[in-house]
């Protein structure tokens, strides 16, 4: 029995002695693939389809995609993003590009790159952003398809401002497509919502302080929304597969988007926060920009809700919350087992939920009659 319990004892000492000695070259492969690491983060290129820049208004710049073959869809797509972070989230990298799902599907694809505001641009409000910006993007494309109305898709925040866009104009919006969209603001189930109530932030003596929100500000909060995952298992993740060079390019990629940050206009974040998340104006109708009051009932076009289970940011009730105040009949609402930013990005999502969410759109478009 002695000489049993000595071999067993043996044995684990031989299974430890060699899974410790795994470990170790683990390790060091890990710390010899530092250079190669390194290089991948230089060589991972990030809004990689080809575009031309066909319209520039100050630092605001609109993208054309360019495509292989003429168009078989009309009208146009215009894809409307947030006023933070760079748009190239929705043409991040090959095979993770909704700008692409798009062309594939048949469509003219156009972005709004909203550029970077300086601090001589903090007085710019929502109304500069809605009735100025975008309208003389929208006129600038529509005249060039010589039609009266084109797609208006708006992701995050950007879905906001497509919305007022269209609520203001009906007319010039065929269909409308909100992704990830805070539209009623009203849930408690997002710590944004939680952290701008006026007995938290001071919204007015932060934007006199600073004159823009600060990118690093707007970052620090994104962070701190979700810290254990953001800040402790994303880097135990990172060192765990530094050895898979697919990894290290999907990682490379997100990790330039999410800390390629920029400022947002203090006047415009102002009344965001106060108009919007304070006062939840919008579905309550008392929103209004400039001397106009916008009204979500003039908004009848078919609408495409599109939205992830497992957003932190924006909860999915946030932008279905739209459907009452709508007089749209045609309204379908798509959600995924994903969150915020996993919803343009991952895998999953590029396999189903674009595919179908592209055909939606093509169902409700005209053939196309002219090269363009």
């Amino acid at each position: 029995m002695i000489r049993r319990w000595v071999e067993r004892g043996v044995a684990r000492l031989a299974e430890q002695h060699t899974a410790l000695l795994t470990q170790q070259q683990q390790a060091w492969r890990r710390m010899l693939r530092i250079p190669s690491v390194l290089q991948s983060a230089l060589d991972t290129r990030v809004g990689t389809t080809q575009h031309d820049v066909v319209f520039t208004s100050g630092s605001r710049r609109l993208l054309r995609y360019r495509r292989q073959t003429r168009a078989v869809h009309s009208p146009p797509v215009l894809f409307c993003y947030a006023l933070i972070n760079r748009p190239y989230i929705l043409d991040l990298q090959p095979g993770k590009s909704v700008v692409q799902r798009y062309l594939d599907q048949g469509f003219d694809v156009y972005l709004v790159d909203w550029g970077v505001p300086t601090q001589a641009d903090c007085g710019l409000t929502l109304d500069d952003y809605v009735n100025r910006f975008l309208d003389e993007i929208v006129e600038f494309i529509l005249r060039e398809h010589s039609t009266d109305a084109l797609h208006l898709l708006g992701y995050c925040m950007g879905g906001t401002i497509a919305t007022l866009y269209t609520a203001l104009n009906p007319r010039r919006v065929e269909t409308l497509t909100l992704l990830a969209a805070p539209i009623d603001f009203g849930s408690p189930r997002s710590l944004l919502n939680v952290w701008t109530k006026r007995k938290y932030f001071d919204v007015d003596a932060f934007i006199d302080a600073n004159g823009n929100c600060p990118a690093w500000f707007l970052q620090l909060c994104f962070l701190y929304t979700k810290p254990i995952q953001n800040l402790l298992e994303k880097n135990i993740t990172f060192y765990e597969q530094m050895e898979d060079a697919r990894f290290l390019t999907n990682y490379f990629a997100m990790e330039r988007w999410v800390n390629d940050n920029i400022p947002v206009a203090g006047e415009t974040f102002r009344e965001f926060v106060k108009k919007l998340y304070q006062n939840d104006e919008l579905v309550q109708g008392q929103f209004h920009l400039g001397d106009r009051r916008v009204d979500l009932g003039n908004i009848s076009c078919p609408l495409l809700l599109l939205t992830a289970e497992n957003d932190h940011l924006v909860p999915p009730n946030s932008t279905n919350g739209i459907q009452p105040h709508v007089r749209s009949r045609d309204i379908k609402a798509m959600t995924i087992d994903a969150g915020h930013v996993g919803l343009v990005v991952s895998g999953k999502a590029h396999k189903t939920f674009w595919p179908e969410s592209t055909r939606w759109l093509a169902e409700r478009s005209s053939r196309a009659t002219t090269a363009s």
